[in-house]
């Protein structure tokens, strides 16, 4: 089988590509763009999964039903096309990509189609997210067993195709457990559906012939013949997933061929509807925390606690909590709950009541603990799911060492017998000794299952040397432990080369009879578990041809290389979660389209750093169209596990794309937008009266702004203009001097924020100064990519302000984008400059700065309602921990929405094409929640852009936090002026 990369092989791969896509147009009807791609941007976006691999396919077909499945699997097969079922591609072992067609089944065919909650079972379409289907369970008392951290994003289809397990398996089992029947398509078209299946039953079948009568007589012969083999080799303990489960046809399992397919990595059969068991769960629940001083102890003492029957047992080490902390101060709560170690075991009771989960939750604790006085039971439902977002993004924070070298998967699911799993482990330890490798270990220890990330050098010469002898001695020592290459996720390409050294010959070979009963022409996912591509064959960290570039950005977390801040992608995918907790990744969230999500973006830009799909370099058109829809929120900075900066990638990407060419009319009108209206404020009267009058339309074509979007009016008086003319407060300056950023919207537009902050910061007791002349953060240039404007604007910034930072005690931004800015994009477009950082470490929000530099001031109160939304650049760099705190403890009800971003993003949600994205990303919750809101709740967004979206969209005035303070503040002059005597 020639390489990807021999050429006489892609040319006539080529052909039969070109063939193929123009059948498969054809059978699958006039809208079949809308579900068939075999362009380079689109081939780049699934050339990877969550693994080390890179495959490039030949084109990605996303099927609406069922039919469309059949019709596109016929075709392929007519074409001796290679095909690929894929679900939501977080697979860590390979098995998500191919050369051949990718069937993405996750973004239409995600219909639940039924739920029987007095059966127990639900029937769904292969791309249900796990988390839809809990939702839908969730008001019968039901759910879905199997938990892999990946929940938010994974599909049950893709479930099936690796036997997930996830936290609780403990308790609830492996995805083949949990499977009732399935509905599948076989590589020539054929579609059955399959469950349990008495002798008589397969009588009946074998005797109907045709492809099914086939498929059954073929699996009832290997069943006879490697009856004593399956028996003595197979199922030896709960979590061996490597190879095929042909134990589930055994007799005494009733020949469950629903449970054969799970876990055949998409090489059989595509799934294209599953009926699964649901189980009951208990309505309450409480966490426990036990410290160890090291993993190998936090083993052993793993397998005593399955006598009291926990829902999980799961275990983290000191390195994962560590890079809990490093990525975010919103974590360091859930840290100090830990109990002392460097090792940690998290087991979960459950009871009817808080009370009774508690309860069993202590009586673990005195039967089963060593040290009953380092264990700390949780039973605050907040605080455990704090706890558990570490343990959840465990893979991709794992991908960091402390050290900030790259970490990779691999060696990522071996499991043992739990009751050998510290032997395994110490033997595992050593093993990394000796080869010089560091990594992170977390997992499912309850299940013997381990997860590691390790630090294997991918990207040097050698490095694919090392990363194979590895494997191989790996392999060995779990065998030697009686263990599995995988307790889920499968073999892929990871480890399938290995299997041998598990399995006897005999075994071999009947897993290559199972498939070739499904599959006689391996055309489904070859070179997965059967003939498997060698575990060092297409990596996609090694060298290839680069892109000669000198990056603007510093990219100093990642050696100065663009490169290898993009291989912060490792795929695990939660930019593509069904409900995000934080902002990551709007466009993705209105479209489901992989080319919007960060890792499809991630992946096109690496493509083309690398001279891979991607042939065009900065000119790339494949990368323009896929970066289109980023808003540049900086979301996916933050949510991020391995913290992608997709905003500065795409700033860097637009200054070189470019680079002395004709820019997009919105680059000039929005992107110079502080210099228009530095240049326009002494005619704002004009300008509002132009831009609020028919030839408005004539502008917004001229400037590339949407048509429909309203251009913002000017203030009738800019800010400045008022703080020159107004007065301090008495008092002001007793406290110190702060130095209040007058960012270029608020002082023309929205002067409100500003004038309020001013007059709360002196009331406190503060002398408010602003910098000299017009300073600009140079954020929209940045956005823009017109990263030499942005320089040279910041430079300017620079030299106004640096002379002004001995005097004063606090620099303070009142938008928080241009606070972000001043905190992030400054320093690093300005790295050379030392006041740059200086500049950085001297910015807060205004909460920040009230909190930070008065701390014994005590705000007015002001017992009213709030719906706070929280500005996606505040969210990803500063955080609102200050916010919501200044306003507990003025008394305020306050509700903060998990709304993620406004959806306008600076200039995104005024350029033209964009509106119908920007208007949908604030619909999901954002502008909903704000209509609905009482006319007495006062709506909080201190964002321009959110203030915007929310007066475009709703009709609703927001306010401010300073707004707010200062009506509290003259809520309270006005009281005591009623009160004092005549």
């Amino acid at each position: 089988m020639p390489t990807s990369g021999s050429r006489s092989g892609a040319a006539r791969h080529s052909r039969g590509a070109a063939e193929c896509e123009r059948d498969l147009r054809a059978e699958l009807g006039p809208d079949a763009d809308a579900i068939v791609d075999f362009g380079a941007g689109r081939r780049a976006q699934y050339s990877g999964d969550a693994s080390n691999y890179r495959v490039v396919p030949a084109g990605v077909v996303t099927p609406r039903t069922a039919e469309e499945v059949v019709r596109a699997v016929r075709v392929c097969h007519r074409h001796g096309v290679r095909l690929v079922p894929r679900g939501g591609g977080t697979s860590v072992a390979g098995n998500a990509i191919g050369e051949g067609v990718v069937l993405d089944l996750s973004r239409h065919m995600d219909r639940i189609l039924e739920l029987d909650p007095e059966k127990g079972v639900a029937r769904v379409e292969p791309g249900v997210v796990l988390d839809d289907l809990r939702a839908a369970a969730a008001p019968h008392g039901l759910t879905f067993g199997p938990d892999p951290s990946t929940h938010s994003r994974c599909t049950i289809g893709g479930m099936i195709g690796n036997d997930a397990c996830g936290s609780h398996s403990v308790a609830w089992g492996r995805t083949s457990d949990n499977v009732v029947e399935l509905d599948v398509v076989l590589a020539d078209g054929t579609r059955m559906t399959v469950g349990q299946h008495t002798a008589q039953e397969i009588d009946a079948i074998v005797a109907g012939g045709g492809e099914r009568g086939r498929v059954f007589a073929g699996l009832r012969s290997l069943v006879d013949r490697h009856l004593a083999d399956i028996r003595l080799e197979l199922a030896r303990f709960p979590r061996q997933v490597s190879g095929y489960p042909l134990h589930r046809l055994l007799p005494e399992n009733r020949f469950d061929l629903a449970k054969a397919l799970v876990g055949t990595e998409g090489t059989c059969a595509v799934v294209v509807a599953a009926t699964v068991r649901l189980v009951r769960v208990p309505p309450h629940r409480c966490l426990t925390v036990a410290g160890f001083p090291d993993a190998v102890a936090a083993a052993r003492a793993a397998p005593a606690l399955l006598r009291a029957h926990p829902l999980a047992v799961e275990g983290m080490d000191a390195s994962l909590v560590e890079a809990a902390r490093r990525k975010s101060t919103q974590n360091l709560d859930a840290v100090e709950r830990l109990p002392q170690g460097k090792s940690w075991l998290y087991i979960e009771t459950g009871g009817d009541t808080p009370e009774a989960a508690e309860a069993a939750a202590r009586s673990l604790v005195d039967r089963f603990v060593e040290d009953p006085a380092n264990a700390a039971v949780v039973p605050e439902p907040s605080a455990q799911r704090q706890l558990w977002r570490i343990r959840e993004d465990g893979a991709g924070l794992a991908t960091r060492l402390p050290d900030g070298g790259e970490a990779w998967p691999g060696w990522e699911d071996a499991a043992v017998p739990p009751e050998n799993l510290a032997d395994y482990l110490e033997g595992f330890e050593e093993l990394m000794r000796r080869r010089g490798r560091r990594g992170v270990v977390f997992g499912h220890f309850g299940d013997g299952c381990l997860h590691v990330r390790i630090d294997f050098p991918l990207a040097s010469p050698g490095g694919e040397e090392e990363f194979r002898g590895f494997m191989k001695e790996a392999c060995e020592l779990v065998v030697r432990h009686g263990g599995s290459f995988s307790g889920e996720h499968g073999d892929g390409r990871a480890r399938g080369e290995f299997l041998p050294l598990m399995y006897s010959a005999t075994i071999i070979e009947a897993f290559a009879e199972f498939k070739a009963v499904f599959d006689p022409e391996d055309r489904l996912n070859p070179g997965v578990v059967v003939r498997p591509r060698p575990v060092d064959a297409d990596l996609r960290v090694r060298p290839r041809r680069g892109l000669d570039i000198t990056p603007v950005f510093s990219y100093e977390n990642d050696g100065g290389d663009m490169a290898a801040a993009l291989r912060r992608c490792v795929g695990v995918g939660k930019c593509r979660s069904h409900h995000p907790t934080g902002v990551m990744c709007p466009s993705y969230q209105v479209t489901r389209d992989e080319k919007d999500s960060t890792r499809g973006r991630a992946r096109v830009l690496g493509e083309m750093l690398s001279g891979g799909v991607i042939e065009d370099g900065w000119r790339s058109a494949e990368v323009r169209d896929a970066l289109d829809l980023c808003l540049s929120c900086k979301g996916c900075s933050h949510d991020c596990p391995t913290q992608v900066d997709m905003a500065t990638y795409k700033s860097e990407f637009l200054h070189h794309h470019y680079r002395r060419r004709l820019r997009p009319a919105s680059h000039y009108s929005m992107g110079w937008l502080p210099l228009w209206a530095r240049l326009a404020r002494p005619f704002a009267g004009l300008v509002n009266r132009v831009t609020g009058s028919p030839a408005a339309g004539l502008l917004k074509r001229l400037g590339g702004i949407a048509p429909e979007r309203s251009i913002p009016e000017f203030a009738p008086e800019s800010f400045s203009a008022w703080f020159r003319k107004r007065t301090p407060a008495p008092g002001a300056g007793e406290r110190g001097t702060v130095l209040l950023w007058a960012d270029s919207f608020g002082n023309a537009f929205n002067p409100g924020p500003l004038r309020a902050a001013t007059e709360v910061l002196e009331d406190i007791g503060f002398r408010v100064v602003l910098p000299p002349g017009t300073q600009c953060c140079g954020l929209t240039w940045v956005t823009t990519g017109q990263l030499d404007v942005a320089r040279a604007v910041q430079r300017r910034t620079l030299k106004a302000l640096a002379p002004l930072l001995d005097g004063v005690d606090a620099v303070v931004g009142v938008e928080p984008s241009c606070t972000a800015a001043l905190r992030t994009d400054l320093p690093d477009l300005l790295h050379e400059h030392p006041a740059a950082q200086r500049l950085a470490g001297m910015t807060r929000t205004f909460a920040e700065a009230v909190h930070e530099l008065a701390p014994d001031w005590s705000p007015p109160e002001l017992p009213v309602r709030t719906l706070r939304q929280t500005h996606c650049h505040q969210h990803a760099v500063m955080g609102d921990t200050a916010d919501a705190r200044l306003l507990a403890r003025m008394g305020v009800d306050d509700t903060r929405l998990d709304s993620g971003c406004c959806g306008l993003a600076g200039n995104f949600g005024f350029e033209k094409g964009h509106y119908e994205v920007s208007a949908a990303a604030g619909e999901r919750m954002l502008l909903p929640a704000v209509r609905a809101a009482e006319e007495g709740v006062r709506v909080l967004a201190d964002g321009f852009s959110c203030h915007t979206q929310i007066r475009q969209g709703a009709q609703r005035h927001a306010l401010h936090l300073a707004e707010l303070v200062r009506e509290a503040q003259r809520g309270t002059t006005e009281a005591m002026e009623a009160t004092e005597p005549s």
